[in-house]
């Protein structure tokens, strides 16, 4: 039969079994705690290099083709309210 502690034999008991379960189940939240941070962290690096890289390079042509289409518009609506024929657009440069 075996007691709390284990018998005399050598068996572990069941409050040994009930420790070492805990014992590796602290261990493995511990573990799965570390790899959330490193994921976390190499996640918010990504999102940080990616949103940097859209306001250096993707953002100002955006803005710049906005502001002629915006121009565009507001040259076509003046040629409108004063009754001549809006320019045709320029090329398109090669």
């Amino acid at each position: 039969m075996m007691g709390l502690f284990g018998d005399g034999d050598g068996n572990s008991g069941i409050l040994s079994w009930l420790y070492d379960s805990m014992y590796h189940g602290k261990q493995a939240a511990s573990d799965a705690g570390d790899v959330t941070m490193k994921l976390l962290r190499s996640t918010g690096k990504a999102a940080w290099y990616v949103g940097t890289t859209f306001l250096v390079l993707i953002l100002p042509p955006m803005i710049l083709a906005e502001r002629e289409q915006q121009q565009s518009d507001l040259d076509i609506q003046q040629a409108f309210m004063l009754g001549t024929r809006p320019l045709p657009p320029p090329p398109a440069q090669k």
